[in-house]
This record gives C-alpha cells, sequence and structure tokens, in this order.
C-alpha cells in the first residue's frame, strides 16, 4: 500500500471538506504531510479538482488551495500513451476513470483509492475506498 494513486473524488472530498468523506480523505494526505506516504495523483485530476473547485466553493482563491495541496502528492503526467490506452480500452465506461487507471499503471502504483469502486471492477491493480485505504495502512503500521 506503499505508493496509491488517489482518484479525483478523494482529493475533492479533502479540498472541498466534503461530509461524510472528508475524514478519511483527511486521514490520508495527513499521512503524506508528515511523510509517511508517497501519493500519486494525475495530472488530470488537478486541473479538475482546480475547475471543480472554483465552481463549488464560489472562490476566486481555488488555486491557492491547489497550490497548497500540491506539495501533499506527486503528480504524474497525462501523456499521449495513457490517453490512448484509455481511448481504446471498452472496459473503462467512463474515459476519466480509464486515464486514472494507465496513469496508476505508468507510476507503478500498488492501490487505486477512489470512491467510485464499481467503475473500476476491471482494474487489474487494487482498488480501495479511502476508510478501507486507511484502515489498512494503519493495520500495516502496527
Amino acid at each position: 500500500m506503499n505508493k496509491p494513486l488517489v482518484d479525483t473524488n478523494v482529493i475533492l472530498d479533502l479540498l472541498a471538506k466534503r461530509e461524510p468523506f472528508y475524514s478519511a480523505s483527511e486521514q490520508i494526505f495527513s499521512l503524506a504531510d508528515i511523510g509517511d506516504l508517497e501519493l500519486i495523483v494525475s495530472t488530470l485530476s488537478i486541473v479538475n479538482a482546480h475547475y471543480i473547485l472554483k465552481e463549488l466553493l464560489k472562490k476566486k482563491n481555488s488555486r491557492s488551495i491547489i497550490r497548497k495541496f500540491k506539495v501533499l502528492v506527486e503528480s504524474v503526467e497525462l501523456n499521449d500513451k495513457i490517453i490512448e490506452l484509455a481511448l481504446n480500452d471498452l472496459h473503462f465506461k467512463d474515459f476519466e476513470d480509464g486515464i486514472q487507471f494507465y496513469t496508476a499503471l505508468e507510476a507503478q502504483c500498488t492501490v487505486i483509492v477512489t470512491r467510485n469502486l464499481k467503475d473500476f471492477k476491471n482494474s487489474t491493480i487494487p482498488v480501495m475506498s479511502p476508510k478501507e485505504f486507511i484502515t489498512k495502512v494503519k493495520a500495516e503500521r502496527k
């Protein structure tokens, strides 16, 4: 569980403090903040999170929020290879989910953390909810 790709919905749960999901997301990103966990995100997630956060919060400081968030994660570039793979993989009905999956593969992630579990049913990488992930991480540290 040492190299998770974090999906956009989990990022938004943290940044927009969306309940009842905020707590689990906050715990994950807190581990990254203290250097106990390396979190991977797609550059697409950063762009989408900024756009949605700006609309959701109706705030002009969404860029500042994203800037502070960015220090917690390593972003993996969205490239032509990932786009081609996602476009041609019909197992992912949602193109963005395919992007997340192939970003995780490209970055050699060990797990995908998302609240959108059903759309990753064909993933060859383990998929966990934020609550499942944080429970597993805590158990491994004991």
